[in-house]
C-alpha cells in the first residue's frame, strides 16, 4: 500500500503539495510508508488502535443515549509542521493568552477596555462566562488563564487561523500525549530520524506550574486535579493527569473547607490542599456562591481562594474570554494591550449583534457557518453550504430572535491530511489545538498539540461528540538525519520496544 493515487483535490494538504509531492519534512515518512509491504500498513494501524483500547482512551458522548464511554478515533499517518513554520504560531499563541489575560484581569478590575470602547461593555457583562463574584479577586501573579487550549485551522491559502480560544476547562492534552507514544512505536526509526520535538514532558511542566501557583510561604504545596466524576466526557483525560504528575485525582466530595482552609480527605485524616487544576465548569465549584443545588461543588471554597488560603488553574471567571462574541474583538484586545498587530489573525467574523452584519447573514446563510457563542464540542453549529432549507430558515429565526448570541464566519477551505481508509488514502479535513500553560514568568507551548481529524467525508467538524478523530502531530526539529532503514530493521526495533515495555515493572 502507499500513496499512489492519492488526490489532494484541490485542497491545501499537510502532507503533499499541489504538485503531489511530500512537503519539506514529510520525505522520509512518506517513503517509509511507500516501502511497505502490502498489508502492512492496516496490520499497525490495527496495532495502534489495540494499544488505545487497552490503555483504555475514552470518552464519554452525552448525546448518545446509552451513555456508553467509547474509544478516540486514531489514524496513523501523523501531520507534519516544519519548526520554522512552528516557531511563527508559537510567538502568535503566546502573544494572544497574554493579551486575554490582561483583558480578563482588567473586566474584574478597572474596566478600563470597556470604558474606552474597544469592546462593548453589554457585551462582556452579559456573557455567559462573566462572573459577578470575581470582581476584584485577584489570582496569584494576576495570571487568570493558566491552561489554554487554542483551535487554530490553515485556509485554503496556507496561512492558520484561529478559530476559538478554549479558556475554560481545555480537553484533549491525553489523547495528544498517548498519540506519541504509539507513533514512537509504529514508525520508530522515521521517528528518530525526523528529530520530532518532544511532547511527553507536557505532565511535568503542568506540576512545576502548579505548584509555583501556592500561597506564599507554602514550601512544599499539595496539588490534586479535581474531575467532576466518571460521568465526565474527559473523565480519562483528568484520571490521566493525575497519574502522570503523582498527585492525588479527586471529587467535591473529597473537599472542605475547614478552618478557612481547604482540606482534602485522606484515610489518615484531612490533609491541606493549597492547588487545585480543576477540571469542573464555574457553575459548581461552590454552591455558597454560585449554583446553589450543585452537588458537585465545595462549600466556602471561593472565600478561602478570594483569601489567597488555595489557588485555581485555571481562575473562576476565565470564561468571560471564551465567548465567541469576545473573539471577535481578540484582535482589538491584542492592540489596546500590547500595542502589537496579531500574529495569527482571527478567522473573518460577522457579529449577529450589529444589524450591518446581521442583514449580510441573514441574505448569506447558505454561504456561512454560523456559531451559538456559548455552545461547544460542534453543537449549535449551521454549516450553510451543507445545510438543507429548512435548517437554514430555522437558523434565520433563531438569530432574529436572539441576535446576541449568534456569530458567523465565512466557510474555510480547510486544510486536509492523507487518512488511512481501508486498503487506500483518502483526504480528510483538520485543525489543530496546542496546549499553552500560562505561568508568573514564562509561557509554554507544546510542539504540535491535537490534530483532529474530520473523520466523515467532506465533514467539516472534527469534534470527537461528532464522528471526528485524532493524529499525532510531529514538529520536525531538523531536516536532516540518516535515511529510514529496511522494514526487517524496522520491524525488529518495534519488537524490541515491545518487548521492552511487556517487561516493564509496573
Amino acid at each position: 500500500m502507499n500513496f499512489t493515487g492519492y488526490d489532494t483535490e484541490g485542497f491545501y494538504d499537510e502532507l503533499f503539495d499541489a504538485d503531489g509531492q511530500p512537503r519539506p519534512g514529510a520525505d522520509l515518512l512518506v517513503k517509509r510508508i511507500n516501502a511497505l509491504p502490502d498489508s502492512e500498513l492496516q496490520r499497525r494501524q490495527q496495532a495502534a488502535e489495540k494499544a488505545l483500547l487497552n490503555l483504555g482512551i475514552t470518552f464519554n458522548v452525552y448525546s448518545d443515549d446509552a451513555q456508553t464511554e467509547k474509544i478516540f478515533p486514531f489514524d496513523i499517518v501523523p501531520r507534519i509542521i516544519q519548526a520554522r513554520e512552528w516557531q511563527n504560531i508559537e510567538i502568535g499563541l503566546k502573544q494572544r493568552i497574554r493579551a486575554l489575560n490582561l483583558f480578563i484581569d482588567d473586566v474584574y478590575h478597572d474596566q478600563k477596555v470597556l470604558k474606552d470602547g474597544i469592546v462593548p461593555a453589554d457585551l462582556v457583562l452579559s456573557a455567559e462566562g462573566f462572573r459577578k463574584p470575581c470582581i476584584g479577586l485577584n489570582p496569584p501573579c494576576g495570571v487568570w488563564c493558566h491552561v489554554t487550549g487554542t483551535d487554530l485551522v490553515r485556509g485554503g491559502d496556507g496561512e492558520y487561523y484561529v478559530l476559538e480560544d478554549n479558556l475554560r476547562c481545555p480537553s484533549g492534552v491525553s489523547y495528544v500525549l498517548e498519540n506519541r507514544q504509539i507513533m514512537k512505536r509504529t514508525f520508530p526509526l522515521v521517528f528518530d530520524a525526523c528529530s520530532v520535538q518532544p511532547v511527553t514532558d507536557y505532565p511535568i511542566r503542568l506540576l512545576d506550574m502548579l505548584q509555583e501557583m501556592a500561597p506564599s510561604g507554602v514550601r512544599s504545596p499539595v496539588c490534586v486535579v479535581w474531575t467532576p466524576g466518571i460521568y465526565n466526557s474527559a473523565y480519562f483525560e483528568h484520571s490521566y493527569l493525575a497519574q502522570q504528575m503523582g498527585v492525588q485525582l479527586v471529587e467535591g466530595s473529597d473537599l472542605v473547607v475547614h478552618r478557612g482552609e481547604v482540606m482534602m480527605r485522606t484515610t489518615k485524616g484531612l490533609e491541606r490542599v493549597d492547588v487545585i487544576y480543576r477540571r469542573i465548569d464555574d457553575d459548581f465549584i461552590d454552591p455558597k456562591v454560585f449554583r446553589a443545588d450543585s452537588m458537585l461543588g465545595v462549600p466556602g471554597l471561593m472565600a478561602a481562594y478570594s483569601k489567597g488560603r488555595v489557588a485555581l488553574a485555571n481562575a473562576p471567571g476565565s470564561g468571560v474570554a471564551d465567548d465567541k462574541a469576545v473573539y471577535a474583538y481578540v484582535p482589538e484586545i491584542i492592540k489596546y494591550y500590547l500595542q502589537e498587530d496579531p500574529i495569527i489573525n482571527n478567522v473573518p467574523t460577522y457579529a449577529c449583534w450589529r444589524e450591518d452584519e446581521r442583514k449580510y447573514v441573514l441574505e448569506n446563510l447558505d454561504k456561512l457557518v454560523v456559531k451559538a457563542v456559548n455552545e461547544s464540542g460542534g453543537y449549535g453549529m449551521l454549516i450553510g453550504p451543507h445545510a438543507s432549507a429548512a435548517e437554514r430558515e430555522e437558523f434565520r429565526r433563531r438569530i432574529i430572535a436572539k441576535p446576541r448570541i449568534y456569530i458567523a464566519q465565512p466557510t474555510l477551505s480547510l486544510s486536509r491530511v492523507p487518512v488511512l481508509m481501508g486498503d487506500h488514502f483518502e483526504g480528510r479535513h483538520v485543525d489543530l489545538r496546542p496546549y499553552i500553560l500560562c505561568g508568573d514568568d514564562n509561557i509554554y507551548v507544546m510542539p504540535g498539540g491535537l490534530t483532529r481529524v474530520a473523520l466523515k467525508k467532506g465533514s467539516l467538524v472534527v469534534n470527537s461528540s461528532q464522528g471526528g478523530g485524532s493524529k499525532d502531530t510531529w514538529v520536525i526539529n531538523s531536516l536532516e538525519g540518516p535515511s529510514p532503514e529496511s522494514p526487517l530493521q524496522e520491524q525488529k526495533k518495534e519488537q524490541d520496544q515491545n518487548q521492552m515495555q511487556e517487561d516493564a515493572p509496573c
